[in-house]
C-alpha cells in the first residue's frame, strides 16, 4: 500500500513538474524582443556577408586553395566553383535582408541557415566560435515566429484587417535565444578559469603589447599588470554578464558593460563584426515594453488573450521535447573534452564548439616527408604548394588538420607514381609562449591512422 502511494506521489510530482514547465514555455508573451532581434541580426549578417564578398575572401578562402580541411563526417561537402560560390553568398545576403524585413521570413530563414552553414562547412580552417553561434541562431530563427509583427509578411497578411493588438508568441521563443546567449557567456567565462589565463596572464601577455601604438593608452598595454587585469576582468565579465542581463535591476548596467567590453575587444583584436553581433543580440534581455518603445509601438497596446492561437497537445509536447533536447545538448556537449586525456589546449580534442574564446596562442612548424615504400625514396613537401598562408598556419598546430593533410598528400603522391606512400611529419608547437615541443611522433606513418571520435593516442604528451 505504501509502495503504491509512493508511486502515485512520484507520478503526481512528475506531472506537476512537466505541467509547470509546459505552462512556463507556452505562456503568452509579446513578440517585440524577437522582432528587434530579427531586425538587428538580419542587418548585421547582411552587412557581414557583403563585407566578405567585397574583401575578396570568397577567392582567397575557397577558390584559390588546392586543399580544404573538412569537419569530421562532412568530407562529402563539395566546394563549388567561384561563380557558384558568389551566387551562394548573394543568396545569403538576400536571405539575411529577408529575415531583417520579415519578408517570406520562413523561406529566408531556411535559406540563410543553409547558405551560411554550407560556407562554414567548406573549410574547417576558418572555424570561429562566433560562426558557430551565428549558425545556431540561424537554425533557431527557422522555428521562431519572429515575423508575427512589424514585418512585411504580417503587413501583407493583415493589410485589410483591423488589428486589435499585437499577436502573442509562446515564451520559449524568446527564452531560447536568451538561453543561448547565457551559454555563450557563461561557458566562455568558466573556460577562462585556468592556470594559463589567470596565473600566467596568457595569452594576453603576448597579445596586448602589440597595441602599444594606440593614442594615449598605447603604453599601458606594455605594462605587465595590464595583462593580468584584463585576464581577470575578462573572466569575471563573462561569468557575471548573463546574471546582470537577466536581472531587471542590473540590466542597464550589464548592457553598458557589454558595449564597453565588445567595443574595446573590437579595437584591440581583429575579430570582425562579432562584437557588434553580441551587442545587438543581447538586446533581447530587455523587457517587451522596452522593445515595443524601440519599435515605436505603444507599450499600452491591449493584447487580446486569444492572439496566441490554439496549439494541440501533441504539438506542445513535440515542441517542449525539442526545446529541452536542444538546451541539454548545449549544456552537455561543451564538456565532452573531459572524456579525453591530456591537456585540452595541446590535443584540442573537444576544443571546438565549447565556447573557448581566444584562450590560447598556439603556433607550430610542420614539415612533411613522403616516402616511396618500394624504392625507399623520401622527399620533403612544400606545404605552400597546396595551402594558403592561413591554412598552413592553422594546420601546423592542430592534430586533426595534420592528419587530414597527410592523407591528402598520400593520395597526391600516389597519383605521381609513389608506391604505397608513407607520410610522416615533424611538428614543433609552442603553446602560450612555452618552448616548442614535438606534437606527434615524427616516425609515425600518418596514412595508417584514421580520424574519429576516440582519443588520439599518436599525439605526444605536452611535457
Amino acid at each position: 500500500m505504501e509502495l503504491l502511494e509512493d508511486r502515485t506521489n512520484q507520478i503526481t510530482l512528475r506531472k506537476t513538474w512537466i505541467g509547470a514547465l509546459t505552462e512556463a514555455c507556452f505562456k503568452p508573451v509579446s513578440p517585440a524582443p524577437l522582432i528587434t532581434f530579427r531586425i538587428v541580426f538580419g542587418a548585421l549578417l547582411a552587412f557581414s556577408t557583403i563585407r566578405f564578398i567585397w574583401m575578396g575572401w570568397i577567392d582567397t578562402h575557397y577558390s584559390q586553395p588546392v586543399f580544404h580541411f573538412t569537419y569530421y563526417g562532412f568530407g562529402w561537402i563539395p566546394v563549388f566553383s567561384a561563380p557558384v560560390l558568389y551566387v551562394i553568398h548573394v543568396l545569403m545576403v538576400i536571405s539575411a535582408i529577408g529575415v531583417m524585413l520579415g519578408f517570406y521570413y520562413r523561406l529566408s530563414a531556411v535559406m540563410l541557415f543553409l547558405t551560411f552553414v554550407y560556407t562554414e562547412l567548406i573549410d574547417l580552417t576558418y572555424y570561429l566560435n562566433h560562426y558557430y553561434f551565428v549558425s545556431l541562431v540561424c537554425f533557431l530563427l527557422i522555428w521562431l515566429p519572429a515575423n508575427h509583427y512589424f514585418s512585411i509578411d504580417h503587413w501583407l497578411s493583415n493589410r485589410k484587417a483591423k488589428l486589435s493588438g499585437m499577436p502573442l508568441v509562446p515564451a520559449w521563443t524568446v527564452g531560447i535565444l536568451r538561453f543561448q546567449l547565457v551559454i555563450v557567456y557563461l561557458y566562455a567565462g568558466l573556460a577562462k578559469i585556468n592556470y594559463d589565463w589567470l596565473i600566467d596572464a596568457m595569452p594576453l601577455k603576448l597579445w596586448l603589447p602589440v597595441n602599444d601604438t594606440l593614442p594615449l593608452i598605447g603604453p599601458v598595454f606594455t605594462w605587465k599588470i595590464t595583462a593580468y587585469a584584463f585576464s581577470w576582468i575578462g573572466m569575471l565579465y563573462d561569468c557575471a554578464i548573463p546574471f546582470l542581463l537577466l536581472n531587471k535591476r542590473t540590466r542597464v548596467v550589464g548592457y553598458g558593460l557589454v558595449i564597453v567590453f565588445h567595443v574595446f575587444t573590437w579595437i584591440l583584436f581583429p575579430i570582425g563584426v562579432f562584437p557588434w553581433v553580441m551587442i545587438g543580440a543581447t538586446l533581447i534581455f530587455f523587457s517587451a515594453n522596452w522593445h515595443q518603445k524601440f519599435l515605436s509601438i505603444a507599450s499600452t497596446v491591449t493584447l487580446p488573450i486569444d492572439t496566441l492561437g490554439s496549439v494541440t497537445d501533441r504539438k506542445r509536447y513535440v515542441t517542449l521535447v525539442s526545446v529541452v533536447l536542444f538546451c541539454l545538448f548545449q549544456i552537455v556537449f561543451p564538456w565532452r573534452y573531459l572524456l579525453y586525456p591530456g591537456n585540452l589546449f595541446w590535443t584540442e580534442e573537444g576544443f571546438r564548439f565549447s565556447w573557448r574564446v581566444m584562450l590560447m596562442e598556439k603556433s607550430g612548424v610542420a614539415t612533411f616527408y613522403i616516402k616511396d615504400i618500394q624504392t625507399g625514396r623520401e622527399i620533403e613537401v612544400q606545404n605552400r604548394n597546396y595551402l594558403n598562408e592561413f591554412q598552413e598556419r592553422q594546420m601546423s598546430a592542430q592534430p586533426d588538420f595534420i592528419l587530414q593533410f597527410a592523407h591528402f598528400l598520400a593520395s597526391q603522391y600516389e597519383q605521381k607514381g609513389f608506391k604505397q606512400p608513407q607520410v610522416r611529419a615533424e611538428v614543433y608547437v609552442t603553446l602560450n609562449g612555452k618552448p616548442s615541443r614535438l606534437l606527434i611522433d615524427p616516425h609515425t606513418d600518418l596514412t595508417k591512422i584514421q580520424d574519429g571520435w576516440g582519443a588520439k593516442s599518436w599525439i605526444l604528451p605536452d611535457q
